[in-house]
């Protein structure tokens, strides 16, 4: 070893504390995290979002100074399959040590945003589904007109539709949508609200542009239902697909779909192969990976994402608490793409 090299290194670190940094982007970092030689402990304190500061929202002047809500919306009604998301919300909040920093993006989005973990949506009733959508697209309503961006951990898919509802209205959203299932069916058994449809209800209702929506990662025997996808001018990316294209191809043709326009990301935790997130209602064999996962969210950077949400965590199926960790590693890289957006501003 070179001598010189070895003496140099030794002067800079041998009594270095752990928050030194020489480095420029590093030293960024650092003086974001540490008091002194002292970071705050992972397994301190209640559990949030993100370890995010908890502002619980029970009046609309609680969050008004926000840029981004992280909210809860432990609500599983709408399942066809196995219930259990509903307590999604309260797994990914006890996941530890995800961030402070996106190493690709190169982002601290808890220092470069007024970011709060708002609680859960109140809602009235927990037997009715209908009451429940009414009660997500309010507080979603409200949250919007504070001027305040959402990005929230479901409980079932349906939930995005009453979200959409409140984002949407007034200016169609482009949709990102990541998934093993299109979730653009019809009516069940007198029940048309339920997660398998949230898709069709938004587009019907005018909250969603199907020519600005690509979906990513479908697979499945419910390819059948999914017909309202391709009649009404989505842009459809089956998960057998992904490997022959390569996900550079996915990441440019999702770029191409949503363009330039205010857009919304939906992440369904079992748009990942089972092997990776076990813990959810509708699980998939076939599915992408984590580092998949993570690759395709980076590489939309730049584009508009105002709202976004992770659903169908369903941990009583993960006895490793994988499906939680992978989920919240998610809401981590979306928070930076929605703080990277082109239209964000944070509030001084």
């Amino acid at each position: 070893m070179d001598q010189a090299k070895l003496e140099e290194l030794r002067r800079r670190y041998a009594d270095a504390k752990g928050g030194a940094m020489y480095d420029p982007e590093f030293k960024r970092v650092s003086q974001t995290q540490f008091q002194g030689e002292r970071r705050k402990w992972p397994f301190a304190d209640p559990a949030t979002f993100l370890s995010a500061p908890y502002r619980p929202a029970a009046a609309v002047e609680n969050f008004s100074d926000l840029d981004v809500a992280l909210v809860g919306v432990p609500m599983d009604l709408g399942v066809t399959n196995r219930a259990g998301s509903r307590l999604g919300p309260r797994a990914v909040r006890g996941v530890e040590r995800i961030g402070p920093y996106e190493h690709v993006l190169k982002c601290v989005p808890l220092s470069e945003a007024r970011v709060a973990d708002i609680g859960d949506v109140p809602m009235h009733s927990r037997f009715s589904l209908e009451q429940c959508h009414s009660d997500i697209a309010r507080t979603f309503g409200e949250i919007r007109a504070a001027g305040v961006r959402t990005l929230a951990v479901g409980g079932d898919h349906s939930i995005t539709l009453p979200i959409l509802k409140a984002l949407g209205e007034g200016r169609p959203l482009g949709l990102i949508h990541i998934d093993a299932h299109c979730d653009t069916s019809g009516e069940f058994e007198g029940a048309k609200f339920h997660h398998g449809g949230p898709f069709r209800q938004a587009v019907l209702d005018g909250v969603l542009d199907p020519e600005r929506t690509v979906q990513i990662g479908i697979r499945g025997a419910a390819e059948y239902l999914w017909e309202f996808s391709y009649d009404s001018g989505m842009t459809v990316i089956h998960a057998e697909e992904i490997e022959h294209l390569g996900i550079p191809a996915v990441i440019e043709r999702a770029r191409q779909v949503v363009g330039g326009g205010a857009t919304y990301l939906s992440f369904d935790i079992d748009s990942l192969d089972p092997a990776f997130a076990p813990g959810t209602g509708t699980p998939e064999v076939g599915g992408l990976t984590t580092r998949e996962a993570l690759e395709l969210l980076r590489g939309l950077s730049g584009l508009d994402i105002v709202g976004a949400d992770v659903v169908e965590v369903a941990p009583q199926y993960d006895a490793t608490a994988n499906t939680a960790h992978a989920a919240a590693q998610v809401l981590f890289t979306i928070l930076c793409l929605m703080v990277r957006a082109p239209s964000f501003q944070s509030r001084p």
